[in-house]
């Protein structure tokens, strides 16, 4: 097994029981399946479950796999109204394990991977607990856009103002950095974006970066999310990036059981909003009178989006992607970028 796979156990049982309070070895430690980015496992003790995010061993790209970025939001989030883990250690000596890895409690919920949500079920009652479902992912975006930063000790968590702009600059830099071959409909929508980035509005929140339904674990029976997960690209930007990329994941298609989108699904069939219901949705719950300039973000998403599957796909090349699934994801970047260039094109 490759060394992003395996942990020494009695080593890593030996520092936690040094570091958490309670925590006591032996342990087991087992790999979650899923995921691109940080590899993860669920800790089985004596003391009881805990999950373990590590960054992954190997040269890194600048900035990526920031695991204690990861643990400084969620213990500030802690008593907000967004709902999280509690985290319990951070790790930066990466002689423990090999590279800097932090430890949170096990949340004991669901892990959802289809936009069109069938663990719902049919009929009405189907229907209805769709719509209740797609209303708290609503709440719980709102919600962390909402968080008072000064207030949670976030107030430097990043740089204010001109999020689109750094974004945009920093992507296209990590994209060309991992780029594997020519995809012209990469350079046409790069070229874009840079000559119709909106004018910045002052707008600053919390923002989570990769807010999407399989990031959300929610509760083993009720419509309820109960922690918002993989905090690694969150930061302080505008609020409308996270919006516009929960929405672009709607978009994509319904391809396998991961990360399935509802291109060609009729919404109101299956009780779920539509894109423009659900950003009236938040708009109404963050006092939003409209958002000009949609075009720009949903297509900035799709290019961000590309520019990490790149990113993932160069990993594999190098030998230390997270998930055996890793290569696959560098044939999205094309399609991704396709489907952006149709939005400028042709409009959301």
């Amino acid at each position: 097994m490759s060394q992003v796979d395996t942990l020494d156990t009695e080593k890593l049982a030996r520092y936690l029981e040094q570091h958490i309070d309670g925590f006591k070895g032996p342990i087991q430690a087992d790999k979650f399946e899923g995921g691109q980015s940080n590899p993860t496992f669920k800790i089985t003790s004596p003391s009881g479950a805990y999950v373990l995010r590590r960054q992954p061993p190997g040269k890194l790209l600048k900035s990526a796999h920031a695991v204690d970025r990861e643990y400084r939001v969620m213990a500030a989030l802690k008593d907000t109204d967004v709902p999280v883990p509690t985290v319990l250690h951070l790790c930066e000596d990466r002689d423990v394990i090999g590279s800097m890895f932090y430890v949170m409690e096990f949340c004991e919920g669901r892990i959802l991977w289809g936009a069109a949500l069938p663990e719902a079920g049919d009929g009405d009652a189907g229907n209805a607990l769709r719509a209740t479902m797609y209303d708290e992912m609503n709440r719980v975006l709102a919600a962390m856009h909402s968080v008072d930063l000064e207030a949670v000790g976030l107030s430097d968590y990043g740089k204010p103002g001109s999020y689109f702009e750094r974004q945009l600059g920093r992507w296209s830099k990590q994209y060309e950095a991992s780029k594997l071959e020519e995809i012209p409909a990469m350079d046409e929508l790069i070229a874009w974006l840079e000559k119709h980035l909106p004018e910045d509005d002052g707008q600053v929140a919390l923002v989570h970066g990769d807010f999407r339904l399989d990031n959300m674990m929610w509760h083993p029976s009720e419509p309820k999310v109960i922690a918002v997960l993989d905090w690694e690209l969150s930061t302080l930007g505008h609020p409308l990036a996270d919006l516009a990329y929960q929405c672009m994941g709607m978009r994509m298609p319904q391809r396998g059981a991961k990360m399935a989108g509802m291109q060609g699904v009729d919404r109101k069939a299956l009780g779920i909003p539509t894109e423009q219901e659900y950003v009236d949705m938040y708009c109404q719950r963050r006092g939003i009178d409209k958002i000009d300039n949609w075009e720009f973000y949903l297509a900035f998403s799709f290019f961000r989006l590309a520019a990490i599957c790149q990113g993932v796909a160069k990993r594999a090349v190098d030998g230390n992607a997270s998930s055996k699934e890793a290569s696959q994801v560098g044939a999205l970047v094309k399609p991704l970028a396709e489907m952006a260039v149709d939005i400028i094109h042709n409009g959301a």
